[in-house]
C-alpha cells in the first residue's frame, strides 16, 4: 500500500502531465497537459492499463529493488 507508480510527461523541463496511481488518472499542469490528461482520462482502456502497471512493474520488482539497497 506504500507503492506508488508516478508516469510524467515533460517538454522542455517542463511537466505537462502526471499519472499517479494513489490519484488513480491523469492530471495536467499546462494548458496543453490539461488537454492530454482530459482526452486520456475519458478513455478507458488507458486508465486501466495504467492502473495495472503498477502491479505489473512496481510489485513485481519491489523485492528485487529493496534487496538491493540493503
Amino acid at each position: 500500500k506504500d507503492i506508488e507508480f508516478i508516469r510524467s510527461y515533460y517538454y522542455n523541463k517542463l511537466e505537462l502531465t502526471r499519472f499517479s496511481s494513489s490519484v488513480g488518472k491523469y492530471v495536467g499542469f499546462t494548458e496543453y497537459g490539461v488537454r492530454n490528461a482530459a482526452a486520456w482520462n475519458n478513455n478507458p482502456s488507458e486508465l486501466s492499463a495504467m492502473k495495472a502497471q503498477k502491479e505489473v512493474y512496481c510489485l513485481n520488482n519491489i523485492q528485487t529493488d529493496y534487496t538491493a539497497a540493503l
